[in-house]
């Protein structure tokens, strides 16, 4: 990558050093380097989180490029990694000839930008989303209340695409009503709505909260925190923070978990060729607010505590 092609992008593609600049492209050390084969990484700031992202997907990324003769090397496209969704944003402006792995991006926001592109530039990128699975985070509710629970989803128009997924798995879905990919949904944005679905799933044990932000704002999550609370019900969180919040528990990704899995699909696109469906993180640690489960008469035990996904050879995660 050069850095008078990084300017042209405009601010907001800040470098991430000099030194790194160097290493983002595998094929730069290379004496005979093979001309648009490697990969580059994409930000769109400079900040600590997105310098500690990169450099550790350096380091992950070089050997895996590295180490492929020549000839495989000439038959395959450069590999952007966006970071966040402003990165993605831009790489998908972007005319080139390459593909595209997404990377710290909500599956919601993904797929709206996803839609609005070609579909031969839509078969060349994949991601990994940001949030938790779902299908882990139902499989953390029956461990901290270890029976079969009632679970309760509110979906809105950017998360509907989860209703057959979450209805096989035998989730009451209530749709929190229609609108666009921008937010507007007018089924979810004024408390009286919020309360009505919420007293509409009063009977069940949990809810599943999924990252619509129709739904799942500053203006409604005090509000459904304090319904579910005064229903007995636990929410299932999709980030750390939602748990110190006042959330029960959720599944969680670390950077080097969500870089492990981007590698995994470098790896696999470099040998043979092709990129795999957008996925969930594969890898997670999990995150329980013991004051909450204490409330809500829920006993927490060691395997939903300890309840996790490790990369490879990774070494045991510490406490949160």
């Amino acid at each position: 990558m050069r850095t008078s092609s990084l300017r042209r992008q405009g601010p907001k593609f800040a470098a991430l050093t000099c030194s790194l600049l160097v290493a983002l492209t595998a094929n730069a050390a290379k004496p005979d380097p093979v001309h648009d084969y490697g990969f580059q990484i994409v930000a769109a700031d400079d900040s600590a989180i997105t310098r500690r992202i990169a450099e550790d997907l350096v380091k992950r990324l070089v050997p895996i490029f590295g180490k492929f003769r020549t000839e495989l090397a000439q038959r395959r496209r450069t590999l952007y990694v966006a970071i966040g969704p402003s990165a993605l944003r831009d790489v998908a402006a972007r005319r080139c000839d390459c593909v595209v792995v997404s990377a710290f991006t909500s599956s919601q926001v993904y797929r709206a930008i996803a839609a609005r592109l070609a579909p031969t530039q839509a078969a060349a990128i994949t991601a990994v989303y940001a949030e938790p699975a779902p299908a882990d985070q139902l499989r953390l509710a029956a461990l901290l209340y270890r029976r079969p629970v009632r679970v309760a989803a509110l979906l809105g128009a950017d998360t509907a695409f989860l209703k057959p997924a979450l209805a096989f798995d035998k989730v009451t879905v209530l749709d929190a009503g229609q609108g666009d990919n921008s937010g507007g949904n007018s089924g979810a944005k004024n408390g009286d709505d919020i309360n009505d679905l919420l007293n509409r799933i009063a009977q069940t044990d949990v809810l599943l909260a999924l990252p619509d932000a129709a739904i799942y704002n500053a203006d409604n999550f005090r509000n459904i925190l304090l319904s579910t609370y005064r229903h007995k019900q636990g929410v299932i969180g999709f980030s750390a923070d939602m748990v110190k919040a006042g959330a029960l528990g959720t599944t969680y990704s670390e950077v080097e978990d969500i870089n492990t899995q981007v590698a995994e699909i470098a790896a696999a696109y470099v040998a043979g060729g092709q990129l795999p469906a957008p996925q969930f993180p594969r890898y997670f640690r999990t995150i329980v607010n013991e004051g909450v489960a204490k409330s809500l008469e829920v006993t927490v035990d060691d395997a939903a505590r300890h309840f996790a996904r490790r990369p490879p050879g990774a070494t045991p995660a510490p406490p949160p």
